[in-house]
């Protein structure tokens, strides 16, 4: 389900991506050097230039690759009429994505104010805007739309904060994936 180290290993952007956010979580995105990465992969910093000449070069490229099936989910959504079946089939997507995703969430929740400074911090704000829009319907009672909202953020919860727990992944996210389903049928009920 999510990507491996052994998927993205063949392509040296990737590998540079899968280096840099290993040193990211390891030691912070402002302790981390361009030289760190190369030694890592025991490249010169030349080589490494070639592909990418900042860590915010970095970074940016591995959350277009990493977040483009949340953007390929909400084209796919807004084309779609907003029945519970759609939402539930945008809940199990997104927490597909979200696993595939996973390394960089937990580097943006690790590394909140270095987000606020990056021009990807106010991109993921509008993807999250859009998954919120995409799921409640405006004119439905308060509760209803906090219930739709909630069920988003139970997402996020999940995969933040089970890490932590003892437990098989996939069953954390299908738990996880669980709990929004029913936020969601919930709302949709009592509209």
């Amino acid at each position: 389900m999510s990507s491996s180290p052994q998927q993205r290993r063949g392509n040296t952007r990737q590998r540079i991506q899968d280096v840099a956010l290993e040193l990211f979580a390891e030691q912070g995105y402002e302790k981390t050097s361009l030289r760190e990465i190369a030694e890592r992969l025991e490249v010169t910093k030349a080589a490494l230039y070639y592909h990418f000449k900042t860590k915010e070069e970095i970074i940016i490229s591995l959350f277009q690759d990493l977040t483009r099936p949340i953007d390929e989910l909400i084209a796919w959504a807004e084309e779609q009429p907003r029945t519970l079946e759609t939402k539930k089939e945008i809940l199990h997507r997104y927490s597909e994505a979200l696993a595939f995703a996973a390394p960089l969430y937990r580097f943006m929740q690790e590394n909140q104010a270095t987000m606020r400074e990056l021009s990807i911090g106010e991109t993921f704000k509008q993807r999250m805007f859009a998954m919120v829009d995409l799921l409640r319907a405006a004119d439905a009672p308060m509760t209803d739309q906090v219930r739709c909202v909630s069920a988003l953020f139970t997402m996020h919860a999940g995969m933040m904060f089970l890490q932590h727990v003892e437990g098989d992944p996939e069953e954390k996210r299908r738990a996880t994936l669980e709990v929004a389903v029913d936020l969601i049928t919930q709302a949709h009920h009592q509209a």
